[in-house]
């Protein structure tokens, strides 16, 4: 069959009514989304069952844990293969624990609505001095210049780590918009890993743009715990290259590997 001009414009119209039809858009190719991860269980190690788990650190062959609730949190320097606390220091009752992180050798503890963090000798866990900050306080992490805070919102908080001032923040959004409740925070290579409050998921954050590159998906894990609460908690072995998650009141720390 031969084709003129007129035939060929004739038929891009016909297909161009057709493609917007309902029947047929739902047929028609979407870009893909967001990339899930799946995981695989490298190893399982115990976790205190009573911990209501605001933040995770591992550094120096040794997990650092902050918890939570008026009266009950803490900050404890852990045994991996025990799940022991080695260490421990706990808030005056009026304070609720959140997240920590430890920037070169101090430990930096948020609390939730106090809008205090406070700052520990790393090897002692002696406490040192008081942060003051203007939101509530919910997951903090680095990377090798800034503080990087979360407070229940779609917006990270990059911090100067000597006066605790707001440098910078991000907006983090995946392919519908903003995300809420980003909560727990790591930093693993160049990216920021979140924990988003009652999700079995965690988001993986692109630092200069807000954007979420990836997800994990631990449903299946969060599954194991029914009468536990909600997953949070993120720690990163640099030098092993080793990622663990848990949750709040959890009998068990997991060690994970990532399959796309």
């Amino acid at each position: 069959m031969n084709l003129d001009k007129d035939n060929i414009i004739g038929i891009c119209s016909c297909w161009a009514v057709l493609a917007s039809l309902p029947f047929l858009s739902a047929c028609t190719p979407k870009k893909p989304g967001i990339p899930i991860y799946a995981y695989r269980v490298a190893n399982v190690y115990p976790h205190r069952p009573e911990a209501f788990t605001q933040g995770l650190v591992f550094a120096d062959g040794f997990l650092y844990e902050g918890t939570g609730m008026h009266g009950q949190s803490t900050l404890c320097r852990v045994s991996l293969e025990t799940g022991k606390a080695l260490e421990r220091r706990i808030l005056p009752q009026q304070y609720w624990g959140e997240g920590i992180t430890i920037f070169k050798q101090q430990i930096i503890q948020l609390t939730w609505k106090a809008r205090i963090a406070f700052v520990y000798q790393k090897g002692s866990l002696n406490y040192l001095h008081k942060l003051k900050y203007e939101t509530e306080g919910w997951g903090i992490t680095h990377d090798t210049k800034h503080l990087i805070m979360s407070d229940g919102s779609a917006t990270l908080y990059f911090r100067d780590p000597n006066t605790f001032a707001t440098v910078r923040t991000i907006q983090v959004t995946d392919e519908l918009g903003p995300v809420q409740d980003l909560n727990e925070l790591e930093y693993v290579k160049d990216r920021i890993f979140a924990n988003v409050w009652q999700t079995d998921r965690i988001a993986i954050i692109d630092p200069q743009t807000g954007r979420i590159s990836a997800w994990i998906d631990l449903r299946d894990l969060a599954a194991k715990h029914p009468y536990a609460d909600v997953l949070n908690g993120i720690a990163y072995d640099a030098q092993q290259e080793r990622l663990f998650v848990t949750g709040k009141f959890w009998p068990a720390l997991y060690e994970i590997e990532l399959i796309p």
